[in-house]
């Protein structure tokens, strides 16, 4: 019989401690005198970091509004850079596993670095069955059962 291991939620791994010190805070500053205008600086442990103690810091001061001298080299610089380019990545919800044989998996990793040198994609293996998927779907819509995927599919493998 096999065992399982029960493991935590992510909710339970990742939950956020910003409140848990907040309060921290709110009570360290609660317990100290009035009159007292002694600070001690937080204590740093080894693992902490600059940002470790940024909860327990006051709000920066928002920042004045820019003037239109100000705005305009930002703009400039924005429309020389053109439109920003979206990644593509997108979070799916499904997921497949497709095995291949070492020669498939060679064309496909050959393809992904032909994408990156000659045309500048740099895309992962994953889009791009993503992107022949689609095409073999539309192609199918398209032509029907004259379509080049359906006479491999039909084809002797």
């Amino acid at each position: 019989m096999p065992r399982r291991v029960g493991l935590p939620g992510a909710s339970e791994l990742f939950r956020s401690t910003a409140a848990e010190l907040n309060e921290a805070a709110d009570a360290h500053r609660a317990s100290r005198r009035p009159g007292d205008h002694r600070t001690a600086a937080p204590r740093r442990t080894r693992d902490a970091g600059p940002a470790a103690h940024d909860e327990l810091r006051a709000p920066d001061p928002a920042p004045e509004p820019a003037t239109a001298e100000q705005e305009a080299p930002r703009r400039r610089l924005a429309a020389a850079s053109g439109p920003v380019e979206h990644t593509g990545r997108v979070r799916h919800d499904e997921k497949i596993t497709v095995y291949v044989s070492s020669e498939e998996l060679l064309a496909l990793e050959r393809l992904r670095l032909e994408l990156r040198a000659e045309h500048g994609l740099a895309v992962d293996r994953g889009r791009i069955v993503r992107a022949a998927i689609a095409s073999a779907l539309a192609a199918i819509e398209a032509e029907g059962a004259g379509s080049d995927v359906l006479r491999r599919l039909a084809a002797p493998s």
